[in-house]
């Protein structure tokens, strides 16, 4: 069990490093921990979603906004970019946290470490591996399971505000439309009084 492990940590047949070179580059005596794996994917993972969601796709969603307002188009993406990296790196160590992954991933590390070159067999407590797998599994899922409802309720209230501060813009939006059009109308009517006043400034007494 300790040296299959070991295998699909260092020598993956398919499996990238964290710098993309492929498991065959690293040295066999030389073993990622897999809390500096995490680490990695966390990373690689905001660095492909930033690049996904590029300034040129978000001003292309927002295109009439960004003609009148390029300068504030940029604020906003860099600080709507800013706040989900914050946000993500956030959601990850909370998760590291309530889970304990750092300590759980070091002691597994060193449980493969411990187990290289065993030859006999791993012991079972009940000898029955499908019982012991579930005895196992099944608390670590269930925490899984508690600690997803719990974020999941968080981010549906996160949403909730969001979604009544969108709301909310846009009514500001409408009513600074709103607001134009009067003081536009209000323009044209005083400078067609003007030209009325003008106009009869110039008559012939």
């Amino acid at each position: 069990m300790a040296e299959a492990s070991d295998v699909n940590v260092g020598g993956g047949c398919e499996e990238k490093g964290p710098e993309g070179s492929s498991p065959e580059s690293v040295p066999p005596d030389m073993t990622i921990s897999r809390v500096k794996l995490l680490d990695t994917t966390v990373d690689t993972f905001l660095q492909k979603l930033v690049a996904a969601g590029s300034y040129q796709r978000f001003t292309d969603c927002y295109k009439r906004f960004y003609q009148l307002q390029p300068e504030v188009t940029r604020r906003i993406y860099d600080k709507l970019v800013t706040q989900l990296q914050t946000s993500i790196q956030e959601e990850v160590s909370d998760i590291k946290a309530e889970g304990n992954l750092e300590a759980v991933l070091n002691a597994l590390d060193t449980i493969v470490e411990e187990g290289r070159g065993r030859k006999e067999p791993a012991w079972r407590p009940s000898g029955i591996p499908d019982k012991d797998l579930c005895s196992v599994t099944v608390p670590c899922l269930l925490r899984q399971r508690d600690a997803l409802q719990r974020r999941l309720q968080r981010q549906e209230a996160e949403n909730r505000q969001l979604a009544d501060a969108v709301l909310a813009g846009r009514r500001q939006v409408q009513e600074l439309q709103l607001q134009g059009q009067a003081r536009w109308q209000a323009w044209q009517a005083l400078h067609k009084g003007r030209k009325e006043l003008v106009a009869v400034l110039k008559e012939p007494e």
